[in-house]
């Protein structure tokens, strides 16, 4: 996992659309478990952050995708999300 971090890190110093299309391959790389251990907080977290960053397919996804996860699992992925938007 350390590894798709430090790889996440150098893919997202990027900015505008190229940025939010990272954002939300990220997302359903996580949704799907494609590449990965499938992590419905993560997939969330990755979705929220392209969404605010203007990425209106994100926005649909993510919201399709709050409707599978339990409230704990959503809580978390929203202050994973903020976390990461803070620092970064």
């Amino acid at each position: 996992m350390a590894q798709l971090d430090m790889m996440t890190e150098s893919l997202i110093a990027g900015k505008g659309e190229r940025q939010t299309d990272v954002f939300r391959m990220l997302g359903l790389m996580y949704a799907t478990g494609k590449g990965c251990d499938r992590d419905l907080v993560a997939a969330h977290k990755w979705l929220n952050i392209a969404a605010i960053k203007g990425c209106e397919k994100s926005a649909k996804l993510r919201a399709d995708l709050a409707g599978a996860m339990r409230k704990d699992q959503l809580a978390e992925a929203l202050r994973e999300a903020r976390e990461w938007m803070t620092i970064h």
